[in-house]
């Protein structure tokens, strides 16, 4: 987030002539995640309604053949002697037939979004310009330009002539800028060049005034410039596609206005009802040095040479004696007793070897 106190301003000649204390918006806090479910919902707000004709693929006259011809059952032109007679109609899968669930122009095509949300989505895009880095990543090229956010005279907003305008984007190093969105000027790919939207650019820089005194006619013939009232600063302006970083260019009176119109975290807005601007959720997002620091290292406890780690591995108590113990200890003494059990029949069955007798030795060995 910026962190400067004062910004420079820069008068029409290009040199710096006094400086304006920064606004609290642009440092607010910066939430991607806001800003791209904001512009999704916002961007839907402009879309014309379309759907197809009413009638369309049901202008003919047409009437299933029923069963027992060994056919389809989908409705079939009447008449004969021509080719249309007999085809399928009305289906979605019929040549000339109507489309699968037929477009309405009652569909939900707006979606309502919450007001805190807007505002929270536009302060973080004004954060968001305040950052050269953001600038840079989104494409803008400000190289050369001497500091962001970029602050010019209230002289400006009475420039007349757009020969006057390049002259003073000039003098800023800006015109760089305007340059790139003149040269990547394209024909749009697709039907869209036949609907009034034939070709596309890069965006430019955003110039933002608190009066127009001739500044709107004298910038808005330039390629990627656009202008913006700041009573009316739009989330689909300051973050176009979504994309946070937009250059902008503001004139001493509107950079002035933006603590009155946002408030700070103490101060509440005076044109929003009850308006405070945000807290972020981290003063300090550097949280390694937080952990390390000394203040924090000096009230944890001194880190242990060894730990013992037990790992645990899953054992079957069927075939596990200690882990069958452990759930059922009563199974010590069952095994026991069957133990007992199986020693003591198994000596019942064993029988000594008897000795041959007498008459069957005799017997044996008889000459």
């Amino acid at each position: 987030m910026a962190s400067r106190p004062t910004v420079s301003v820069h008068a029409v000649s290009g040199e710096s002539s006094s400086s304006v204390p920064l606004p609290a918006v642009l440092t607010a806090p910066i939430r991607l995640d806001i800003v791209a479910l904001m512009h999704k919902s916002l961007n839907k707000n402009k879309r014309q309604p379309y759907a197809v004709a009413k009638e369309a693929g049901h202008q003919t006259s047409a009437e299933s053949w029923g069963t027992g011809r060994a056919v389809a059952r989908i409705p079939r032109v009447a008449g004969s002697g021509t080719h249309r007679a007999g085809q399928g109609a009305f289906g979605n899968m019929c040549r000339g037939g109507r489309m699968f669930a037929p477009t309405k122009i009652w569909r939900k095509w707006h979606i309502r979004t919450g007001v805190n949300q807007r505002r929270y989505a536009v302060a973080s895009a004004l954060a968001a310009s305040a950052l050269p880095s953001l600038l840079l990543a989104r494409g803008h090229r400000i190289e050369q330009i001497s500091e962001v956010p970029f602050v010019i005279g209230n002289e400006a907003e009475s420039i007349q002539k757009t020969k006057e305008a390049v002259t003073f984007l000039k003098a800023h190093n800006a015109y760089r800028d305007v340059q790139k969105a003149w040269s990547s000027r394209s024909i749009r790919p697709g039907k869209g060049k036949s609907r009034n939207r034939r070709w596309r650019s890069r965006r430019g820089p955003l110039i933002v005034y608190n009066e127009d005194k001739g500044i709107v006619k004298a910038f808005r013939n330039l390629p990627g410039v656009e202008l913006c009232s700041v009573t009316k600063l739009n989330l689909l302006t300051l973050a176009p596609g979504g994309h946070l970083g937009r250059f902008i260019i503001w004139t001493e009176a509107a950079f002035s206005r933006l603590d009155e119109i946002f408030g700070t975290q103490e101060v509440a807005s005076k044109q929003k009802n009850n308006y405070v601007l945000p807290y972020a959720k981290v003063t300090n997002p550097d949280i390694s040095r937080i952990i390390n620091s000394d203040e924090v290292q000096a009230v944890l406890r001194p880190e242990r040479e060894f730990v013992h780690r037990s790992v645990k591995v899953k054992t079957n108590p069927l075939k596990n004696r200690k882990a069958l113990f452990h759930l059922n200890p009563y199974a010590k003494t069952q095994l026991e007793q069957a133990q007992a059990v199986q020693a003591a029949e198994k000596k019942k069955k064993v029988k000594k070897p008897r000795a041959a007798g007498e008459k069957f030795l005799s017997t044996l060995f008889t000459p």
